[in-house]
């Protein structure tokens, strides 16, 4: 089930953000540290409605966030297509426990199809450079990569931009 996450679900999804965080460090991946994602941050896409989670029989075990707002950080892209009425995806979690069992493609087919029933023309994302797992995933998905940007307290290194022209709904 995926529903519309709650204020307080959120000490309950920072565990899981932070649980994937150490799983990826010990795979020598530094992509999610102390400063993000922050509940600061969960706490925002919960008041606009964005963040939603996902659960397997009654626990909760992933989340993410489906936004209609563009980061400042991604104005620089060359995207495919006009930035009106698009979607960006961002903070896709899915706790370490329950990964490599198909619940990340359940997000990304729920924000998908959340998208293209809106009426959006195209889903944009960022994944870190250094998680060529995460850039697989997206591009099998059929996400083209068009530019890089820089998150500073995240890391040195560029996260790469995806984005998927979406088709209308039926």
């Amino acid at each position: 089930m995926i529903r519309l996450a709650k204020l307080r679900e959120i000490p309950e999804i920072l565990n899981i953000t932070k649980a994937c965080g150490e799983e990826m460090l010990s795979r020598g991946i530094a992509q999610w540290n102390d400063h993000y994602p922050s509940e600061e941050a969960f706490l925002n896409d919960v008041k606009r409605e964005e963040l939603f989670v996902l659960f397997k029989d009654s626990s909760l075990i992933g989340s993410v966030v489906l936004s209609k707002h563009m980061d400042e950080e991604y104005k620089a892209v060359k995207w495919l297509c006009p930035d009106e009425n698009n979607r960006y995806v961002h903070r896709l979690a899915i706790h370490p426990k329950f990964q490599g069992q198909g619940y990340a493609r359940k997000l990304m087919d729920f924000a998908e199809e959340k998208a293209r029933t809106e009426g959006a023309v195209s889903i944009r994302l960022d994944t870190f450079s250094q998680n060529k797992r995460n850039e697989r995933f997206y591009e099998q998905r059929g996400y083209q990569r068009l530019g890089s940007v820089y998150f500073p307290n995240q890391s040195q290194h560029p996260f790469y931009c995806y984005e998927l022209l979406l088709k209308p709904a039926h």
